[in-house]
């Protein structure tokens, strides 16, 4: 079968899209298909592979997609009234998107852009198979246009890459319709976002509302006009009126000459067609006279603003006494609001809240969210309210009690995530075998705007005092930790700063510092990390804090030797980390536990040059990191373990500690920034050193966990790079060139070039296209990858490629004149690298198919790599049953191929088998078979 946005999907995995889209766990999905929990796993990371999605959480949003009916437009305001007239905006709208990408509803507040926008979306949803979302602007400030798109989709921010770039890479090339709501408050945030993102996402529409044109190159304007007085407007009236009092009975001329004084604004018919039951045609007239009469001059669009704001003025003036004290206070709210909240801020009680708000309600001035148990005041209503709320004199009280509910919410928001829970310098929280907590993501994101801007109101203008400081330090506090949770990692960062600056004390001011530089980490900024650490460990030095001064200079330490290259980078002399270490381990007390193990850390980081360990020195902080328990240090101090490991030229070694560092991802906090770096390295290493050993199985695991896994730094290039190399060493030709077709497209709509790090997926393309006989192909990818690595004979990555040439030239029958060289260079030796192994065995290879007169030597030259490494022991094994016609050394390479998995090389093996050779052949024109299909 077949499922939107991915290829062939099987019976069994639609089966598992369709229970993750419940938000079933694995256990649960077992016992429902009655399959092992491993053989779940497989099918998801199977699923993430063809939906080229990064994260389980994403997986199960394309699920529901794909469960809804297509071209569904997800966020869409629950309409409750009819939708009248607006045939021919409609149709424009459509016709506008035919040759125009991006549409802009222009028109007055008031006259119905948004349930214009709405109908319009509805209507063109079809067309869209992957549907689109619907993006509400009015509570949002400037600066959150990107965050408030990446909610409506689901995107979450990756370490060292803007929310822009996730937002782009979720849209792609898919035709989506994205309806921006509301955007005359933002008119240049909204038109630079637009811009951009129509710029790298060619299938994507932009249905927009304001009261003013973006300005966009390409825009198209769809004015929308008041109601025609006649017609549509008399039947809106006639709609509202009725549901207001089904009895309702008047004359068309009385109809129409309302309608008239309301200049045809839907909002402002809405709003006296509420009243109609109790005051009656008559009434209305005579109250529309009295609030209208005095209004002169032209009919045009300002004269019309003008007459609404009158009969909001009208309506206002006819409410009871507690409905318009209710009414103005609700304008605090940026965005929605449920009953607990507008208790909380207005202070009564919930009987007579619930009562007004009820009231207010039925009279249209307070309209239901799509959560019935939410509400909102529309945007001009919204601004009416507050010019009341500013007359009224209480403003300043309802702001406190708005931002100390904000502070309370934000608080209790966070404690449901696990967010606020002490540790040391940062928060920890709930375990990664929980999963997301949706309803905490959800929750957050019906508030995030009005937290949002409790906390912009608290720190605008003078420095607050310690009392004002105090709600609106815990709301920073709380934010941040409830930003990173969301994976809004910029914004992170940014409030744990306004955390620090916020404290009231010292002591409060290195927590937050501590926690914003373990953020900058995982937002892969490891130069920004090292200060604010060292400015952390300086606000504990003047609380008097010892150990938190010690723990922060060797934090700052091990994180400028340890993570020289990581993000934007970081370079810093031996000399002052040295001194840095001696700093810590004098300020703190060495009986404590923390203090010891990252001192201990910092000592064996800090004792060679280069980025790595000392073995004894490396020892001695694993010792020390054990006996805090603590996960998140357990696993640095394994890193570097590995290092000195690797460094000595033992990659078994270093893989097996990898894999011990992975069995702590589940019991790290995924909600604590202190965590971001350790699972990112965690995942990256033992894949690393899974290839360096030759175990693609482990492998092709590993880069799945990477790309569910909400917390690592992998974007969707990233982490289809991390996936290819293992998929063309097993042979999975087909999935690895649609992945990597993948990774340098989303890459290619990225602002930046494409990094060294795609190297081994490119040549990984490369070779694939060389063993499948595509000679074109496998030499551009072969120079692309050498001009994006600048790959060099000193270059790491020349072993690498010196593979990749070896392993074409003995599949392709290359003569010894053309590999000479290529097969001297490995006898040469290369500059230590992941695929050294590889290379050497290939190239031995190589010797003993093109005859070479002493291939023997070389083959009994290149042995050692196969101990470290089972792609080049059963590569070795393979070449000696070439050289000697040892059979049983064949059927040892063949065994060693089925071991890790790598289809090809066992059919290529398959030939120089005796009375083998026909299935080995069946084998491998079977790839020619697929590619051709």
């Amino acid at each position: 079968m077949t499922v939107s946005g991915a290829g062939e999907v099987s019976r069994r995995e639609a089966e598992v899209l369709e229970a993750l889209g419940a938000r079933l766990t694995n256990a649960q999905i077992a016992s429902r298909l009655h399959i092992s929990i491993r053989t779940v796993e497989s099918h998801v990371s199977s699923l993430l592979r063809k939906f080229g999605v990064a994260d389980r959480r994403e997986l199960a949003a394309l699920a529901e997609k794909d469960t809804a009916p297509d071209g569904e437009v997800t966020g869409l305001p629950a309409a409750r009234t009819t939708f009248v007239g607006r045939t021919a905006e409609r149709e424009a709208i459509l016709a506008a998107f035919e040759s125009a990408r991006l549409v802009t509803l222009v028109g007055p507040g008031g006259v119905g852009k948004t349930r214009l926008a709405v109908a319009a979306a509805e209507a063109a949803a079809p067309s869209y198979a992957r549907g689109g979302a619907f993006v509400d602007l009015v509570p949002v400030r400037d600066g959150f246009v990107p965050g408030a798109v990446a909610a409506a989709l689901g995107v979450s921010e990756r370490p060292g890459r803007p929310l822009e770039d996730a937002i782009a890479d979720r849209l792609g090339r898919d035709r989506v319709l994205l309806v921006l709501d509301n955007c005359e408050h933002l008119l240049d945030a909204v038109a630079a976002f637009v811009d951009r993102l129509l710029s790298r996402c060619p299938g994507t529409r932009a249905l927009v509302t304001s009261r003013e044109r973006l300005g966009v190159p390409g825009e198209r304007v769809v004015p929308v006009e008041p109601l025609p007085l006649s017609s549509d407007a008399v039947a809106l009236f006639r709609d509202r009126a009725t549901a207001a009092d089904p009895a309702f009975a008047v004359e068309a001329g009385d109809v129409e000459e309302i309608c008239a004084r309301l200049d045809g604004l839907p909002l402002a018919i809405e709003l006296a067609a509420a009243r109609s039951a109790a005051l009656g045609p008559g009434g209305l007239l005579a109250a529309l006279d009295d609030n209208l009469r005095l209004l002169a001059g032209g009919r045009g669009a300002d004269q019309r603003h003008r007459s609404l704001r009158s009969v909001l003025g009208w309506s206002h003036d006819l409410l009871e006494e507690d409905e318009r004290t209710l009414f103005r206070r609700l304008a605090v709210f940026t965005g929605g609001f449920d009953l607990d909240a507008v208790i909380a801020v207005t202070s009564g009680g919930r009987g007579e809240v619930a009562d007004v708000l009820g009231r207010l309600a039925g009279k249209s001035l307070v309209a239901h969210q799509r959560d019935a148990s939410r509400w909102r005041l529309l945007e001009t209503v919204r601004a009416f309210a507050a010019e009341r709320l500013d007359a009224s004199g209480e403003q300043s009280d309802l702001r406190e009690r708005h931002l100390e509910w904000a502070a309370a919410t934000a608080e209790h928001l966070a404690s449901r995530l696990g967010a606020t829970r002490g540790s040391r310098l940062s928060l920890t929280g709930r375990s990664a075998e929980d999963g997301p907590d949706d309803g905490g993501r959800d929750a957050f994101d019906a508030v995030a705007d009005d937290l949002r801007a409790a906390l912009a109101g608290a720190t605008a203008g003078p420095a607050p005092g310690p009392a004002p400081g105090a709600p609106a330090h815990r709301l920073a506090r709380s934010l941040a930790a409830l930003a990173y949770a969301r994976r809004f990692l910029s914004e992170a960062l940014a409030h744990y700063r306004q955390a620090a600056q916020l404290a009231p004390g010292a002591g409060e001011a290195a927590r937050d510092l501590g926690a914003a530089a373990e953020c900058a980490l995982a937002f892969a900024d490891a130069g920004q990390a090292f200060e604010l650490q060292l400015a952390a460990a300086e606000r504990a030095g003047a609380a008097g804090d010892g150990n938190g001064q010690a723990i922060a200079l060797a934090r700052a330490s091990v994180v400028a030797k340890r993570h020289p290259g990581f993000g934007t980078g970081i370079s810093v002399p031996g000399e002052r980390l040295n001194a840095l270490t001696e700093q810590a381990a004098a300020a703190g007390d060495p009986g404590d536990a923390y203090v010891a193990a990252h001192v201990a850390a910092a000592v064996a980081w800090n004792a060679k040059e280069l980025a790595t360990s000392d073995p004894v020195l490396a020892e001695h902080a694993l010792d020390a990191a054990r006996e805090t328990g603590d996960p998140v240090l357990i696993s640095a101090a394994l890193d570097s373990v590995i290092s000195a490991a690797a460094r000595r030229g033992h990659p078994r070694e270093a893989f097996r500690l990898a894999g011990e560092r992975l069995t702590l991802l589940d019991a790290m906090d995924r909600d604590d920034p202190r965590s971001g770096i350790e699972i990112v390295d965690s995942l990256h290493t033992a894949g690393v050193y899974a290839i360096a050993v030759g175990d693609l199985p482990a492998a092709l695991d590993i880069a799945g966990m990477a790309m569910r896994d909400d917390v690592t730094g992998s974007h969707p290039a990233l982490a289809r790079s991390r996936l290819v190399p293992p998929l063309v060493l097993t042979g999975a030709f087909d999935e690895a060139l649609t992945r990597a077709a993948e990774m340098w497209d989303s890459q290619t709509r990225m602002d930046s070039p494409p990094g060294r790090w795609m190297v081994p997926a490119l040549c990984s393309v490369a070779l694939a296209h060389g063993l499948l006989g595509e000679e074109e192909a496998y030499r551009s990818w072969r120079a692309r990858a050498l001009a994006v690595g600048e790959v060099t004979e000193r270059s790491r990555y020349m072993s690498l490629v010196a593979f990749v040439d070896a392993r074409v030239a003995v599949h392709a029958g290359w003569s010894a004149g053309d590999v000479a060289g290529l097969v001297e260079r490995a006898a040469a030796g290369f500059v230590p690298g992941l695929f050294d192994g590889y290379a050497t065995a290939a190239c031995a290879e190589l010797a003993v198919a093109v005859g070479l007169p002493d291939a023997g030597r070389r083959l009994a030259a290149a042995s050692r790599s196969g101990q470290e490494n089972d792609w080049a022991a059963a590569c070795l094994s393979r070449a000696e049953g070439r050289l000697r016609g040892d059979t049983a050394a064949l059927e040892a390479a063949l065994d060693g191929w089925e071991r890790i998995g790598a289809r090809f090389e066992r059919a290529c093996t398959l030939l120089l088998l005796p009375g083998r050779a026909d299935e080995g052949r069946a084998e491998l024109a079977g790839y020619l078979t697929e590619r051709s299909g």
